[in-house]
């Protein structure tokens, strides 16, 4: 049976000014937080900055709001070599599911992909944590990352906004809520009151 390969994956994407209007702007991925696990165990862990192809001039909101540098982002993967690194992850011989906080992720790389002519670089099954998590608890509305592991009585890796750091509170969280699962799944064991019959017992007594 093939191994299971989860990718955590996270990344922060540009932003236009609050009150700009941007001609054709769309969100454009400038850091990637990666944290593969096979089997229970990570086997790898990747960051980087991406260079953006259309917009490569981060806005001032972009940057207050993610604290990351125009020179970070000139510095960092081109969008190219950044796909290329996303397909190094595609490993035939492993069973891989991509795991999300929220389907923004998965539907930004696509659309830049597109922009960009390029193929999709994953052959993968995709999981949404933050659906499975509010399917998990009932929860009326999404919880934002880092409030759901406030809520496990937890802290989040390092800070929040950094694509790495995302991504391990991600794995994070997938960790505890297969530990829930897990212990619901479980048949609780048999009380006392489910061996005896009560009623039978009262009519002894009677």
């Amino acid at each position: 049976m093939a191994k299971r390969q989860h990718l955590f994956i996270d990344f922060e994407f540009t932003m236009p000014e609050r009150n700009g209007r941007m001609k054709d702007f769309f969100a454009e991925i400038i850091e990637v937080g990666i944290v593969a696990v096979v089997d229970d165990v990570v086997t790898e862990q990747f960051s980087s900055f991406v260079t953006p192809l259309k917009f490569p001039k981060l806005s001032e909101r972009c940057k207050s709001f993610l604290h990351i540098s125009q020179q970070q982002v000139d510095m960092g993967l081109s969008f190219f070599e950044f796909i290329r690194k996303l397909e190094e992850f595609n490993k035939p011989i492993l069973d891989t599911t991509i795991v999300t906080w929220g389907n923004m992720d998965m539907k930004v790389l696509r659309q830049n992909c597109l922009a960009a002519g390029t193929a999709f670089p994953f052959n993968a099954k995709e999981l949404d944590l933050s659906m499975e998590y509010k399917r998990f608890f009932g929860d009326q509305n999404q919880t934002g990352l880092w409030k759901a592991v406030q809520e496990y009585g937890k802290e989040g890796t390092g800070r929040h906004h950094r694509a790495l750091d995302d991504a391990l509170t991600t794995y994070n969280i997938f960790k505890l809520v297969e530990k829930d699962k897990r212990y619901l799944e479980k048949p609780k064991p048999t009380t006392i009151g489910d061996r005896v019959d009560f009623s039978k017992l009262l009519n002894e007594f009677a």
